[in-house]
């Protein structure tokens, strides 16, 4: 660690960008996803692993896919949530920034799969 220090003291020096402040302590606390972790180790728990390879499970779990990122009132995060498809249930996973993204993610894909076939799992970040 103490050579990359050196290097980004000797590159900014040469670069006549000046002094670079760096942390003596590299050693960043880790997030604490503790609670996350055991929500996906429990027992049921679909994981992104657990997709099937049917072709019926993956065009559904590509049309749905689609359907959320055609939508433009969503962000980027609610983009990019779980779509995971199995023996033609769905299930959604991960976070969303509202309860409006999370209704609205769950309403495409019951229209695409079936009411019955969804399991809406998204869950609303908390402000802080």
């Amino acid at each position: 660690m103490k050579r990359i220090a050196l290097s980004l003291v000797l590159s900014s020096a040469l670069l006549g960008l000046g002094t670079v402040t760096m942390a003596n302590d590299l050693t960043a606390t880790a997030p604490n996803n503790s609670a996350v972790n055991v929500r996906d180790r429990a027992p049921g728990a679909m994981t992104a692993g657990q997709q099937s390879n049917a072709k019926s499970d993956l065009e559904l779990t590509r049309e749905i896919r689609r359907a959320v990122v055609k939508d433009d009132s969503l962000s980027i995060l609610a983009h990019n949530v779980k779509i995971v498809s199995l023996n033609g249930d769905v299930t959604l996973r991960g976070p969303v920034n509202t309860k409006h993204e999370r209704a609205a993610i769950g309403k495409e894909a019951r229209a695409i799969a079936g009411a019955a076939n969804v399991h809406n799992q998204l869950e609303v970040k908390s402000a802080k």
